[in-house]
C-alpha cells in the first residue's frame, strides 16, 4: 500500500507535496520521495524512513520547481531496499519519473518482455520499475518531439492492455508535464483536485481527498477507472477516458482500514462508511447474541473508533476509552514479521485499568487480519483485569491473499484461512468472537452511492476483479512474500551506495540535465 501525489502550480510545489505526504503517512511509512522539475532541471530527494526523516530543510532547498510528484511507500511487490524507493526515473523518452500505489499480477510476463523484446533495462524487482519502463515504452513508440494529450492517451491505453491488477500512478513527463491513470477497474484510489490563483489554476492528483484539503484545493472528481489526467506545465488540463468497458470495483479495505476517515473515495465519506459498519456490526450482534452480557463497549484505536460508538449506542451498553495510543509506533498491520508486530502491540497499546476491572467487555476492531494484535490486546484486557472478553471485527473474516497492493500475500499468515470462527475465537483467547457479514459491510459502504454496485472484496471472498489471478499464481506470490521470505531477503541483500543510479536512497540529485 503505497500514496501517491501529483502537482502542477504556478509557484513552487516542494513544500506543498511534503505537506501531501506527511498526511498519507499512514499509506506507507517504509520510504518516501520527491522528485520537481523547474528551470534547475529535474530534482529528486528520496529515502527510507518517515517524510519527516527522509526530508531536511536543505534537501527542501534544492527541489525547486512548479512541477512535482511524490511518493510514500510500504513495499509489497519488491523488497525494502533503498534503492527501491520512489519515484523511479527512466532517461528515455524525454525522462519520465513515476510513482504507483498498487501491484501487478502479471509482473513476471511483463518484466520478460521488457527485457528481451523491448529491450530495456530493470535494476529492481519493483513492480513500479515495470509499469514505469512500459509507460515509457510505449510513449517513445507514439510520440516524435513534443507528445500531444492524444499520444499521452493512446500510450496509457496501451499500458491498461498490457498490464493487470491495481494500480494508481502519477508521472512526470519533464519539460512535459504530469500523467495520472488508475487502473480499469478503479480497484486503487485517486482524486483530482483544483486550487484557483491569481496566475490560473493550479492542479492536483493525489491518493486520498484529504491531502488536497490540507493545501485548500478544492476536491473536483474521482479520477475515473483507466482515466487519463495530463496535466501540461503550463496547467493545462485533459482528461480521457479508457475507450473500451471499465468496471469500477474499487477495494472495500480502503474503508475499513488504510483511509482516514475524513477522506473521501469514489464520492463515498470513509467517516460515514465507518459509522454504518458499527450499525451493522451491532444488528449482527444483537442476531448472534441476543441474551449478551457486555458491561462496556471498547474501541482498538484508531480506525475503529468510528463503528464502536456505534455499536455501543445501539446495544445501549457504556463506550469507553480503555487503551491509550502511544503515537509515534507505527501501524502494526504494515510492520514487517510477526514478532516485530507483537512486540510493537505493547509498545503501541496502553489498558486504563478502570475501564476493565470486573467488567464483561467488547473490544471493537475494525480487522482481524493475521491475528497477532487481536490476541495480544485482548491479553492485555484480562490483565487489566476484564471479567470476559469479548471480540468484534467490523470486517468480515479476512480468509484470502489481497494480490492488488495491500499486504496481504500469504493465505498461511492470515488467521481466518481454513479456519472456523471458533478456531479463530481459540486462537485469539476472546470468551466470544463475532465478524460482520460481508453483505453486511458492502451495504455500509455503498449506501450513499449507488452507482458503485460492486467492490474489490478479495481478501473476504476470494473473487479477483481484474482477473489473471490462478491458484499457482496465489502460490507463487506466497512464496516470495511471506514473511519469512521477506526477512530472508532482506537480510541476505545490500543496498551499496551508487547501486541504483538515478534512484540511490537519498539521492539528493539534479536528474537527466
Amino acid at each position: 500500500m503505497c500514496g501517491v501525489v501529483g502537482i502542477v502550480s504556478h509557484s513552487p510545489v516542494n513544500q506543498a507535496i511534503y505537506d501531501a505526504l506527511t498526511v498519507l503517512q499512514h499509506r506507507g511509512q517504509d520510504a518516501a520521495g520527491i522528485v520537481t522539475w523547474g528551470d534547475d532541471g529535474l530534482r529528486q530527494r528520496k529515502g527510507n524512513g518517515l517524510v519527516r526523516d527522509v526530508f531536511r530543510h536543505r534537501h527542501m532547498m534544492r527541489l525547486t520547481g512548479n512541477v512535482g510528484i511524490g511518493h510514500i511507500r510500504y513495499p509489497t511487490a519488491g523488497g525494502s531496499r533503498a534503492s527501491e524507493a520512489q519515484p523511479f526515473y527512466v532517461n528515455s523518452p524525454y525522462g519520465i519519473c513515476l510513482g504507483h500505489n498498487g501491484n501487478l499480477t502479471n509482473y513476471d510476463e511483463l518484466a520478460e518482455l521488457l527485457t528481451k523484446e523491448d529491450r530495456r533495462h530493470l535494476s529492481t524487482g519493483s513492480d513500479s520499475e515495470v509499469l514505469l519502463n512500459v509507460f515509457a515504452h510505449e510513449l517513445q513508440n507514439r510520440a516524435n518531439g513534443k507528445p500531444t494529450p492524444d499520444q499521452v492517451w493512446q500510450a496509457v491505453e496501451a499500458v491498461h492492455e498490457r498490464c493487470k491488477g491495481g494500480y494508481a500512478v502519477v508521472a512526470l513527463i519533464v519539460g512535459i508535464g504530469v500523467v495520472a491513470f488508475r487502473d480499469p477497474n478503479g480497484i486503487r484510489p485517486l482524486v483530482l483536485g483544483e486550487r484557483s490563483t491569481e496566475k490560473g489554476a493550479d492542479y492536483m492528483v493525489a491518493s486520498e481527498s484529504v491531502a488536497l484539503d490540507v493545501l485548500q484545493f478544492t476536491r473536483l472528481r474521482d479520477v475515473k477507472p483507466g482515466e487519463t489526467v495530463f496535466i501540461e506545465n503550463d496547467g493545462t488540463l485533459h482528461t480521457r477516458e479508457h475507450r473500451d468497458k471499465t468496471r469500477h470495483t474499487p477495494c472495500i479495505f480502503e474503508f475499513v482500514y488504510f483511509a482516514r476517515p475524513d477522506s473521501i473515495l469514489d464520492n463515498l465519506s470513509v467517516y460515514k462508511t465507518r459509522l454504518r459498519m458499527g450499525d451493522q456490526l451491532a444488528g449482527k450482534i444483537v442476531r448472534d447474541f441476543p441474551d449478551h452480557d457486555i458491561d462496556v463497549v471498547v474501541p482498538i484505536p484508531d480506525t475503529s473508533r468510528t463503528s464502536a460508538v456505534q455499536v455501543a449506542n445501539h446495544l445501549g451498553t457504556k463506550y469507553r476509552e480503555g487503551f491509550i495510543k502511544n503515537r509515534y509506533i507505527g501501524r502494526t498491520f504494515i510492520m514487517p514479521g510477526q514478532a516485530e508486530r507483537a512486540k510493537s502491540v505493547r509498545h503501541k497499546l496502553n489498558a486504563i485499568d478502570l475501564e476493565f476491572r470486573g467488567k464483561n467487555v467488547l473490544l471493537v476492531d475494525d480487522s482481524i487480519v493475521r491475528g497477532t494484535t487481536s490476541r495480544q490486546i485482548i491479553k492485555l484486557a484480562r490483565e487489566a483485569g476484564a471479567r470476559k472478553v469479548y471480540f468484534a471485527s467490523a470486517a468480515p473474516p479476512v480468509r484470502y491473499p489481497n494480490v492488488y497492493g495491500i499486504d496481504m500475500p500469504a493465505a498461511s499468515e492470515l488467521i481466518a484461512n481454513s479456519r472456523s470462527v471458533e478456531e479463530v475465537q481459540e486462537l485469539i483467547g476472546a470468551d466470544r468472537l463475532i465478524y460482520q457479514d460481508l453483505h453486511g459491510l458492502i451495504r455500509s459502504v455503498r449506501h450513499d452511492n449507488s452507482a458503485i454496485t460492486e467492490f474489490d472484496t478479495s481478501c473476504f471472498s476470494g473473487e479477483y476483479v481484474a482477473g489473471d489471478v490462478t491458484e499457482e499464481y496465489l502460490d507463487e506470490v506466497e512464496r516470495r512474500r511471506n514473511d519469512a521470505a521477506k526477512q530472508k531477503r532482506e537480510s541476505r541483500l545490500e543496498d551499496p551506495a551508487g547501486s541504483g543510479g538515478p534512484n540511490v536512497s537519498g539521492a539528493d540529485t539534479a536528474v537527466g540535465m
